[in-house]
């Protein structure tokens, strides 16, 4: 998932923190990394683990990073089986 901040100002850390404490106790954040992408604006990369049979939470999850203040937009970019 590519997690979009508002603007430079948010600090990824705290953004990953934030993220890590609202995924379901059965998925798991396998890494995050930085992506810079214009202007001193860095997008974050959160590789996201669902189990393939609560692929229905995938939307949730969606959702809730959505409602994280200071997360602009959300953009799931890749899934597979695992």
């Amino acid at each position: 998932m590519k997690i979009y901040p508002e603007d430079i100002t948010i600090p990824l850390a705290k953004l990953k923190e934030q993220v890590q404490a609202i995924i379901p106790q059965d998925s798991k954040v396998l890494k995050f990394e930085e992506e810079p992408i214009a202007f001193g604006l860095s997008v974050l990369i959160a590789h996201v683990l669902i189990p393939e049979e609560k692929q229905e939470q995938l939307e949730n999850i969606e959702n809730s990073i959505r409602g994280i203040q200071g997360v602009s937009n959300l953009e799931t970019f890749m899934m597979q089986r695992w």
